[in-house]
């Protein structure tokens, strides 16, 4: 099994560079005592590559990026870069080109709510006794944000703007099939959201889905509008296991699952392509508002790396040691700031060593 690794490094802005060096805490672990041959190569990002260089995603970054076996991204942009031209904002000129660039067309972002944080979920405690552990599947390289889009905003005229939804067959299967996959190794269970009843895209997706899921007789499939979906999730969260959706739908629910757990500083995500190759990052945004104070909440960072153990190195005892770590800094009272509901909390260093420590001993 291969050990050798280089990893893309990308801290990026806000709080990224401070929950950044608690990941490498866990990078130094895995190369020192798990005898893991890591090589980490740091990276300019976002708004910080819009000062240094006049554009969010330098050649020397997408260069660097396609020499290494996964990317650890940080967060990136901030009210700094705001006023800039919209196909200039840190997201749209990073972020999405590096999607595109690198064929990350599954996102997958898992949803956990942690019996130790039930208090924090806005969610009543009837529902959340059931406890819910919600992975969604989102297709992230087509739809509504890659299509044809413009305005006319001139105001001596009617003014309008659009954007267009697309969808090749092609691209929903390739989704589907990976979700299908994952189904199989999970509860056997997913629930497609579109909006068939409205949508031609939509009504393609599901088709395709339909036609999909014959290979896979052992899973179930159902499906649900968008609009219902969000209200089933929020009522009856721990029905759910695997949620496949487009582009658009998946951007939406993903957020609404992860603010369901309580805090959105707790979730980590995966972007992968057909070979593995995947960007891990935290789900949350930069958080300029308390960046360099020290209390940024770590873990979804750390659960990033957990995801790149997984999805793109094969080791999944390592990914599970650190989510027990995780676990267990939680069962053990520690809390940042984000999580707690009182003054009693840690800073983003103390919860960085407690893991670390935790994670040693793990392994």
């Amino acid at each position: 099994m291969k050990n050798n690794f280089c990893i893309a490094v990308l801290p990026g802005d806000g709080i990224g560079p401070e929950v950044m060096q608690q990941a490498y805490k866990i990078l130094n672990i895995l190369k020192d005592k798990c005898l893991l041959n890591l090589q980490f190569m740091e990276y300019d990002i976002g708004g910080i590559a819009i000062d240094k260089y006049g554009v969010a995603l330098p050649q020397k970054t997408l260069l660097g990026c396609q020499k290494s076996d996964a990317i650890l991204l940080g967060s990136i942009g901030g009210p700094k870069w705001q006023s800039l031209p919209d196909k200039q904002q840190p997201e749209r000129s990073a972020l999405l080109p590096l999607r595109k660039h690198f064929n990350l067309f599954v996102n997958i972002r898992p949803s956990i709510l942690h019996p130790e944080l039930k208090n924090l979920s806005p969610l009543h405690s009837r529902i959340t006794r059931f406890g819910f552990e919600i992975l969604c599947i989102r297709e992230l390289t087509s739809g509504i944000y890659f299509g044809n889009s413009g305005n006319n905003l001139n105001q001596e005229l009617q003014e309008y703007a659009f954007d267009t939804e697309i969808y090749y067959k092609f691209e929903i299967e390739r989704i589907a099939h990976f979700a299908f996959k994952t189904a199989q190794k999970r509860k056997k269970k997913i629930v497609s959201v579109d909006k068939a009843n409205v949508l031609q895209s939509s009504k393609l997706w599901r088709r395709t889905v339909e036609e999909v899921s014959k290979n896979y007789p052992d899973v179930e499939l159902s499906h649900l509008y968008i609009d219902n979906a969000v209200m089933q999730i929020i009522k009856h969260p721990n029905t759910f296991d695997i949620i496949l959706c487009s582009n658009l739908f998946g951007d939406i629910l993903s957020d609404a699952c992860g603010m369901l757990t309580g805090s959105i500083g707790m979730l980590a995500s995966a972007s992968l392509n057909e070979n593995n190759f995947g960007l891990y990052e935290p789900a949350g945004g930069s958080a300029p508002d308390i960046q360099d104070k020290n209390l940024a909440n770590p873990i979804a960072q750390i659960l990033s790396i957990a995801l790149m153990l997984r999805y793109s190195m094969n080791l999944h005892e390592l990914s599970d040691a650190i989510y027990s770590s995780v676990n267990t800094a939680l069962k053990q009272g520690y809390r940042t700031f984000d999580i707690t509901d009182n003054t009693d909390y840690i800073s983003t260093d103390q919860m960085g060593d407690i893991i670390s420590k935790l994670f040693i001993k793990e392994v």
